[in-house]
């Protein structure tokens, strides 16, 4: 992160909106919007967003299992592939 670039007041954003937005697009890199001296808002592309949250939804999905794992609430291989079968094709 270059601090210089990517951090800018709330008045940079209002009078320079379409500019910030072609540079986070093109560049990817979020951009950290103060308010009084105060981080208040980050701005990033859509695509760096979208990275963001699958990588949250799987890390959420590894701790689940770490605890299914912990509280042996697992069943082997074996019988989960026998209750899908039954359940895709009777």
């Amino acid at each position: 992160m270059n601090l210089s670039q990517d951090i800018k007041p709330i008045s940079y954003l209002k009078s320079k909106t379409a500019d910030v937005i072609n540079k986070v697009n093109e560049n990817q890199r979020s951009i950290i919007i103060t308010q009084n001296g105060e981080a208040k808002a980050v701005i990033q592309d859509i695509k760096s967003y979208e990275n963001l949250q699958n990588s949250l939804n799987l890390l959420k999905l590894l701790v689940q299992s770490e605890n299914d794992i912990e509280n042996n609430k697992t069943i082997s291989q074996e019988s989960m592939f026998e209750e899908l079968e039954k359940k895709l094709f009777g």
